[in-house]
C-alpha cells in the first residue's frame, strides 16, 4: 500500500511538473508574437523603416522605427519575450514617450526597468542605423 501511495504521489507530482513546463512554453511563444504600436494615429504619415534589438529581461527586444524628415512617426515592438502583466506597461509607455520626446532620455516604466531599458537600447540602435 506505501508503494503504490509513492507512486501514485511520484506521478501527481511529475505530472504538474511537465504541466506546467508546457505553460511556461506556451506563454512564451504567445507573447513573442504580440506586437505593440505607439502609433495611434490612423493617417500617420510613415517614413523609412529601421530595425533595432535591445536585450530585455528574457531575451531579444526588437523595434521598427519609422523616421520621416529627421522625425520618429512611428514605433512598433515587432517581438519580444518580456513577462506579460509585468512588462505590458513599458511596452506601451515608452514608445509613446519616446516618440512625444523625440528622444531616448525617457524615464523607465516602473516595474519593468529592464524591459524599459531594452526598448530604449533598441530605438537608440535602429535611430544609429538611421543616420
Amino acid at each position: 500500500m506505501k508503494k503504490a501511495t509513492l507512486f501514485v504521489c511520484l506521478s501527481l507530482l511529475l505530472m504538474v511538473v511537465f504541466a506546467s513546463q508546457g505553460m511556461f512554453d506556451s506563454a512564451g511563444e504567445d507573447i513573442s508574437e504580440e506586437t505593440t504600436s505607439s502609433n495611434d494615429e490612423a493617417d500617420v504619415e510613415v517614413g523609412e523603416g529601421f530595425i533595432g534589438i535591445g536585450e530585455g529581461f528574457n531575451g531579444e527586444v526588437e523595434v521598427e522605427v519609422d523616421v520621416s524628415e529627421g522625425e520618429i512617426v512611428k514605433i512598433e515592438v515587432l517581438s519580444h519575450n518580456e513577462t506579460s502583466g509585468i512588462a505590458d506597461d513599458a511596452l506601451e509607455q515608452v514608445p509613446a514617450n519616446i516618440k512625444e520626446a523625440q528622444s531616448t532620455d525617457v524615464d523607465v516604466a516602473s516595474g519593468a526597468t529592464a524591459t524599459s531599458e531594452a526598448i530604449i537600447e533598441a530605438v537608440d540602435n535602429a535611430l544609429d542605423e538611421a543616420n
